[in-house]
């Protein structure tokens, strides 16, 4: 059985998908896990492979979600986009990072919110 906080993640999760999906994105993986990581979403926009990150807050009380996307997560999330990129042998094709912030009830997409980061 799945907590509270569990609960409102699958929800969140949930809402950015579908929202995606009415922006037109085309989902092609969840929850893609790797050794150094988790990517919440892998989607296409057009030709360009997205990689997202889903950001939900129950209140205002830590400022907006998208801040919680850290240097050292942004280093997780590059390391494992190159590994599925790697694996699916989709090294030449374009990508980015995308973030889908949720708060009450408000969900905002902030495209190319990072670059690849490592080191």
């Amino acid at each position: 059985m799945l907590n509270a906080d569990q609960q409102f993640g699958r929800k969140s999760e949930s809402a950015a998908l579908s929202h995606l999906q009415e922006k037109g994105y085309e989902i092609v993986g969840q929850n893609y896990r790797t050794r150094g990581g988790e990517i919440d979403i892998i989607a296409k926009d057009g030709e360009v492979i997205v990689f997202i990150e889903v950001k939900a807050r129950r209140s205002e009380r830590y400022g907006s979600p998208k801040w919680g996307i850290t240097p050292a997560k942004q280093r997780k999330l590059s390391m494992a986009a190159l590994y599925y990129l790697k694996e699916k042998r989709l090294m030449n094709s374009r990508a980015r990072f995308d973030v889908v912030s949720i708060q009450q009830g408000k969900i905002e997409i902030i495209k190319n919110a990072f670059d690849l980061a490592y080191g």
